[in-house]
């Protein structure tokens, strides 16, 4: 027997009818070009989603919220929201939590759901200029459905479903919107009102919310949700047939040819953001709501085309053009201005590695950002100076002074590694990438107020860090014991190339940034960063570390000392670590290591070798259909945005030419690969400067 509704509200149309005319119009999308640089386009789904070809889901985001697509037609996969982290599962550590997803609709036509096994001629469109990912199918015989997913990009924590049906004939349509709790979240409290004004002419907002509790009780998270729709509104009723789900739905006529929209509005938020999570994201529908569609898009839209005045144009190519930029639109995705979060290896694509902040930031995906966009990078190094006190609290607990910034960071800043890893104890390279990053943002704004109160703050920190962790053998000669190298295969060892020679940068920096504010430096910074060795091998070649011999290494580490450092400087030893090196890389090792190499071999003048590096660097690693970056090839964890970072410096740094110095950016003479006819990269820098290669 049915369980009777435990919720029934019914709201009249007429409710809606002034919300329908101010928040709707005709929305309809575009064929989009074969050839077009904008668009990443998934055709014949059925195939993509079968036995043998797995279907991986690209990300629309907004620099707090993630949602991923999925091969259903009327639903995302999951949505992420930035910031909120627990202890669960796997590891036993803080974990980023999955919040609700507010993004499935269940449609009926005539009593027939629609769903992957009726839908046909269902495509997914990707537009990277508006962060829009767009379903086209039909029911045959009975509509033409799109279901557009939106995170609005000047709300952080709202997203937009907007689902338009086009019929082709007369049809009776059920939909229906359902709000589904977690497994990993507890005790759901489920709600569903209307927001009246108190002033003629009455408008009503509909919001169906749920709260829920995270798995320690550390957090309390929360998802309303609000309707539009074209024209006169339908009724709607609320349902709570279960403890954990509860949904709203309508019935409406439709007319052969008249097209109908519903859009659903959500926002989520949690204690992590708020006090009062519940009744912020409930503000934040209504207040979206209110707004209207049109004005939601306009703005989200001039949003999107604020970070494009910062892009990357190559002509003559349009499959290099469709990787780049999609590195570039995934990193303005997962990044956000004016906060204090860092993006994690995979971004808000998912809850892969655990959402926790690694090197991956300061070394692959901060440095092209801080070319192009500013606000964003700071936004990276904020995250890093908000949690400098735990740094040093773990420098303090491992016997060393200064900051000691854990490999896997968590929302507040704590060693977030698992303990079965080597990697959390001993991967110290990361402390000198946020000495490194930090002088490199002076570098590029000059601004010495942010110099003084943020930036040399943590790179004195990191400097003392250095000076402590350094030790001198019987004869005086300086070591960094006991290591787990940047090629992780490496555990254990002394004198690792890369911690050696990002912990000589930083010292050196921490020097010249005390100068610049007119504070004497530490005389140890300059005494260690002079002594601190560089190993070679027996015929001149830098060899990873102390025990090194031969042997294949997971990533590129001794390369990283001619770019992104400038230890390794000369010609003559950039070439010959290049050709020792590269032949001994895994080829199953993450994707940002032949960036590198790319980047060399373009400052050598070897355009083409640089070319078939960069191809290199994505082409193994995209996966079907959308051609997301995973880690490495057969990887299955997209999207990569360490990769992308790789992949945005091989063009920047690399055919790009340029280069920050303690002079500001400049750009080295380079020579295109053939396949290229020129090469624009447009608002590099504070000032927004334009770069041209030919």
């Amino acid at each position: 027997m049915q369980q009777p509704f435990l919720n029934i509200h019914h709201l009249t149309c007429q409710l809606f009818l002034l919300l329908g005319m101010v928040a709707m119009g005709q929305h309809t999308i575009a064929q989009v070009p074969d050839d077009s640089p904008w668009h990443l386009t998934a055709t014949d789904l059925k195939a993509t989603n079968s036995d043998s070809v797995q279907y991986f889901g690209v990300t629309v985001g907004n620099g707090m919220i993630g949602m991923v697509s999925d091969a259903s037609p009327l639903r995302m996969s999951e949505v992420v929201l930035n910031g909120a982290f627990d202890t669960y599962g796997r590891g036993r550590v803080s974990n980023i939590l999955k919040t609700f997803n507010p993004s499935e609709v269940r449609i009926e036509i005539d009593g027939e759901v629609v769903g992957p096994g009726n839908a046909t001629d269902f495509s997914q469109v990707l537009n990277m200029k508006t962060g829009m990912l767009v379903n086209n199918f039909t029911l045959p015989g009975k509509a033409e459905i799109t279901y557009a997913a939106t995170a609005v990009r000047h709300l952080p924590f709202t997203s937009m479903i907007e689902v338009t049906i086009t019929p082709l004939k007369d049809i009776s349509l059920y939909g229906i919107h359902a709000l589904e709790t977690p497994e990993i979240l507890r005790d759901p409290q489920q709600t569903y009102s209307s927001v009246v004004s108190i002033h003629p002419p009455y408008v009503a907002v509909p919001l169906m919310t749920t709260t829920a509790t995270s798995p320690t009780g550390k957090h309390i998270l929360s998802t309303s949700c609000s309707y539009l729709f074209s024209g006169n509104g339908p009724d709607l009723t609320h349902e709570e047939r279960d403890y954990n789900k509860h949904s709203v739905s309508f019935r409406q006529k439709l007319n052969k040819g008249k097209p109908f929209s519903f859009v659903v509005l959500s926002s989520s938020t949690s204690t992590a953001h708020y006090t009062d999570p519940k009744n912020e994201a409930e503000r934040l529908t209504v207040y979206a709501a209110l707004e209207g569609v049109e004005r939601l898009k306009k703005r989200h839209e001039a949003a999107w085309m604020e970070l494009w005045r910062s892009d990357i144009q190559i002509e003559g190519d349009l499959r290099s053009q469709l990787a780049v930029r999609s590195a570039l639109y995934h990193l303005y995705a997962f990044c956000r201005a004016g906060t204090s979060y860092s993006p994690s290896p995979m971004g808000l694509s998912g809850l892969g590695y655990n959402g926790h902040v690694f090197w991956d930031t300061e070394i692959w995906m901060y440095p092209p950002m801080l070319m192009l966009q500013p606000e964003l990078a700071l936004s990276m190094l904020k995250y890093r100076k908000e949690r400098l006190g735990v740094a040093k609290q773990n420098a303090m607990a491992h016997g060393y002074k200064g900051a000691m910034f854990p490999w896997e960071s968590d929302d507040v800043g704590q060693e977030a590694t698992p303990v079965w890893a080597l990697t959390g104890p001993f991967e110290h390279h990361i402390t000198g990438t946020v000495g490194v990053a930090h002088w490199n943002y002076y570098r590029l704004t000059k601004d010495k107020v942010w110099l003084a109160s943020h930036g040399y703050p943590v790179m004195k920190e990191v400097a003392d860090f250095w000076v402590s962790r350094v030790e001198k053998d019987e004869a005086g000669n300086c070591h960094i014991y006991n290591v787990v190298a940047a090629d992780e295969y490496a555990e254990n060892i002394d004198d690792n190339a890369f911690t050696n020679g990002v912990a000589i940068e930083a010292l050196q920096h921490a020097t010249k940034a005390a100068g610049e504010l007119g504070i004497t430096p530490d005389p140890s910074w300059k005494e260690m960063a002079d002594c601190i060795p560089i190993l070679k091998l027996p015929d001149g070649t830098t060899r990873e570390h102390a025990t090194y011999q031969d042997t294949i290494i997971k990533q590129a580490d001794v390369n990283l000392l001619a770019y992104p450092l400038s230890i390794v400087t000369d010609e003559k030893s950039i070439r010959k670590d290049l050709e020792f090196y590269e032949p001994r890389m895994s080829e199953t090792g993450p994707a940002m290591s032949h960036a590198v190499l790319s980047i060399l071999y373009s400052r050598l003048g070897e355009p083409e070798k640089a070319f078939e590096l960069f191809q290199k660097a994505y082409q193994p690693n995209e996966v079907p259909p959308f051609g997301v970056l995973a880690e490495c090839p057969g990887c299955t964890n997209p999207y990569f945005a360490t990769g992308a970072g790789g992949l945005l410096q091989a063009v920047i740094n690399g055919f790009g030419g340029l280069d920050l110095t303690d002079e500001g950016i400049i750009q080295h003479k380079i020579k295109l690969p053939k396949a290229w006819k020129s090469l624009k990269i447009t608002g590099v820098g504070a000032d927004e400067r334009t770069f041209e290669v030919k």
